[in-house]
């Protein structure tokens, strides 16, 4: 089987990848998946052999989610890999949004070749003086593996933590940090804190969400961090807000033009993941996540099909990917038991409007039992693993 590289992979990722069954490369053709970071991939054309993507990283907005699910292309991300280096980042944009300590960097740096430096640092200091985040009030908006990890350690940094995730997940709530309090919705986060930090994936429904709308609600002298993505927040309506006095600080691991150079503003030139522990462990869970897909049909971490995991008990495995409606499975089933083939073994998930079923079967369906099935309407792809 074939992987293409589009970015630059750790090799300790590739790695995970049997050389005897994989051939890697970035000018690897025809490839079965590709392994990804940053590269834009929504004018690219696939080839029919591609079966699956591996972004090493968490946000897939590089990457055509939709068209790959209606040709039957496994995506996957590498949710929780980043986190600790997010993490820091932003415990980091906290102390940036208190104080000017860019700007003070910045004019220390104009010292130079100034007679008595110190008594002339102790007479402009002033200048970049700011505030303690000790006391005051943190809210998360996000409590994923990233915002979850931020909310805790900003309780043991003295901060009071208010957290919102409409959508978190059982295992997100359990570890969460007992001292981070419930926001029943944004508006409470508006409301109340003094910082909020964004730790959301870019979707239509967050595109923009921090606007001049929600940013009237907000404390005056408010303080904002986005590590997230550039789009959920509204860069005409933020620097109003900083032109305003409303915000105090806006801190983005994003830069765009629109933002570059306005007084308030720090960017970070993308540097959350920009760790070798970062770029090791989203490089080796997205390796681990194709080899299983591509040699069992497994899946896991997929952000456009469910999360199946079936031991194969059988010489031959279907691995078919549908749309999730009304009688699949009697469709699939039927088929198969036309051919006069056993079914040793099946499971069916779905996620949202698409779905996941393997069969594993003593023998290998007919090429026309396999037409069959690949005619159903609402089948996306079938695939035979042997």
């Amino acid at each position: 089987m074939k992987v293409q590289l589009l970015n630059k992979i750790a090799a300790v990722g590739t790695d995970q990848l049997d050389k005897a069954v994989y051939t890697i490369g970035a000018d690897v053709t025809e490839p079965d998946a590709i392994m990804v970071r940053s590269a834009a991939m929504h004018e690219m054309s696939f080839d029919k052999n591609l079966k699956a993507i591996a972004r090493a990283g968490a946000g897939v907005n590089n990457i055509p989610i939709d068209r790959c699910t209606a040709e039957g292309i496994v995506v996957f991300n590498t949710p929780g890999a980043n986190a600790n280096g997010v993490k820091e980042l932003a415990v980091c944009a906290l102390l940036l949004a208190s104080r000017d300590i860019v700007g003070g960097i910045e004019w220390a740096k104009s010292l130079e070749g100034t007679t008595e430096v110190a008594k002339a640092v102790e007479a402009g200091k002033s200048k970049f003086a700011g505030q303690e985040i000790k006391g005051k009030t943190l809210g998360v908006i996000g409590l994923g593996a990233i915002g979850g990890m931020v909310a805790g350690i900003a309780t043991h940094l003295g901060m009071k933590v208010m957290g919102c995730d409409p959508f978190i997940s059982i295992a997100g709530a359990w570890n969460l940090n007992h001292h981070v309090s419930h926001a029943n919705t944004y508006d409470d986060i508006y409301r109340d804190c003094d910082y909020i930090t964004l730790h959301v994936p870019a979707t239509p429904d967050t595109k923009k969400m921090i606007n001049a709308e929600t940013i009237a609600k907000m404390k005056d002298g408010v303080r904002i961090i986005n590590l997230s993505r550039a789009d959920l927040v509204d860069a005409e309506a933020v620097k109003a807000g900083l032109a305003s006095g409303k915000i105090a600080a806006y801190v983005t691991d994003f830069p765009t033009e629109d933002i570059l150079g306005v007084k308030g503003v720090v960017a970070i030139p993308h540097l959350g993941a920009s760790t070798e522990e970062s770029e090791d462990n989203c490089a080796v869970m997205a390796a681990q996540e194709l080899d299983a897909y591509l040699r069992h049909g497994n899946i896991k971490n997929s952000v456009n099909f469910p999360n199946v995991d079936m031991p194969l008990t059988s010489p031959v495995r279907l691995c078919i990917l549908h749309a999730n409606v009304p009688s699949m499975l009697s469709q699939i089933t039927n088929v198969l038991s036309e051919e006069g083939i056993n079914i040793e073994n099946l499971t069916n998930k779905s996620k949202g409007n698409n779905a996941y079923t393997m069969v594993d079967v003593a023998a290998e369906p007919k090429e026309d039992s396999l037409a069959k099935l690949e005619a159903i309407a609402d089948i996306f792809r079938v695939r035979v693993i042997k």
